[in-house]
C-alpha cells in the first residue's frame, strides 16, 4: 500500500491561519454536532409526543392531523427538507420575518435551519414510538382513569404517558442514535458539523484515511456514551410486569 500515514497531521496548525490546529477542527465539529443534535432531540421529543398523543385520541380529526404530519416529515427525504428549511420556507414567511432571517450571521441561519430541519424530522419517527407505547397499554388503564374523574389531559398526563414512556425507551435510544448520524446531512446546507470538518480536513491534507477513521472513533463515542445512558434510565424506569420488566 503507497499511503503515506501521519497521524501527526490532527496536531499540525492548519494552512488556513486560524489560531488551531486540524484536530482543533474535529473537536469543533464534534461539539457542533452535539448541540446541534440535542437541540433538535428536545423538539423531537416535545412535538413528537405531542402528535403521537394526538394519534390515539378519539376525535379522528385530531387523530387526522398527526396523521398527516406523520405522513409529511417521513415520507419527504431528510436532505430535502434540509434545503426547504434553509432555501424555501425564508422565502414563504412574512417578509420581515423573512428578512430578519436572511440578515442573520451565515452560521445562525445553519445552525437555526439545522436544529427545526432534524427536530421536525425525527419527531414523526418519536410520534410513532410515543403512539406504539400507549396503543400498547391496557385499554382499561384509560377507562379507570376517566372513571376517576381525570380530564382526558390528566388521564395522558398521570394515567398513560408516565407508563408508555418506560415502554418505548428501547425504540427511542433508537431514534436518539439516528438524530447524531442525521446531523452529518446538515453539512449539505454549509453546517460546519463533525463530518465536515473531516472533508475539510481532507482538502487541505490530503489525509482521507486518518481524517475519516478520527470522525469514525468519535461518532462511535457518542454512540456508545448515548446507549449506556440509554441503559441506565431503561434500567431505573423499568416497570414490573411490562417489557424489560422484572
Amino acid at each position: 500500500m503507497s499511503y503515506h500515514w501521519n497521524w501527526g497531521i490532527l496536531l499540525s496548525p492548519v494552512s488556513t491561519g486560524e489560531p488551531t490546529t486540524y484536530l482543533g477542527w474535529l473537536m469543533s465539529g464534534f461539539w457542533v454536532t452535539i448541540v446541534v443534535s440535542l437541540s433538535a432531540w428536545v423538539i423531537a421529543l416535545i412535538v413528537g409526543s405531542f402528535f403521537g398523543v394526538l394519534r390515539t385520541l378519539p376525535n379522528r380529526t385530531l387523530a387526522a392531523i398527526g396523521t398527516v404530519y406523520v405522513a409529511i416529515f417521513r415520507n419527504i427525504p431528510l436532505i430535502v427538507q434540509f434545503f426547504t428549511w434553509y432555501l424555501v420556507i425564508p422565502e414563504l414567511l412574512p417578509v420581515s420575518l423573512g428578512n430578519w432571517f436572511k440578515q442573520l450571521p451565515p452560521t445562525a441561519q445553519f445552525f437555526s435551519s439545522s436544529i427545526l430541519c432534524l427536530g421536525l424530522f425525527t419527531a414523526a419517527r418519536v410520534c410513532e414510538q410515543v403512539r406504539s407505547g400507549i396503543n400498547a397499554l391496557p385499554k382499561g388503564q384509560r377507562a379507570a382513569g376517566l372513571a376517576l374523574g381525570l380530564t382526558q389531559w390528566q388521564t395522558y398526563r398521570y394515567v398513560l404517558l408516565p407508563v408508555a414512556y418506560r415502554i418505548i425507551v428501547p425504540p427511542i435510544t433508537s431514534e436518539f442514535l439516528n438524530i447524531f448520524k442525521n446531523s452529518a446531512v446538515a453539512s449539505t446546507i454549509g453546517l460546519l458539523e463533525l463530518s465536515a470538518q473531516a472533508r475539510q480536513l481532507v482538502d487541505y491534507t490530503a489525509q482521507a484515511y486518518e481524517s475519516f477513521i478520527a470522525v469514525t472513533v468519535a461518532y462511535m463515542v457518542i454512540n456508545l456514551v448515548v446507549m449506556q445512558l440509554m441503559r441506565m434510565l431503561e434500567h431505573r424506569t423499568r416497570l414490573p410486569g411490562y417489557i424489560g420488566g422484572k
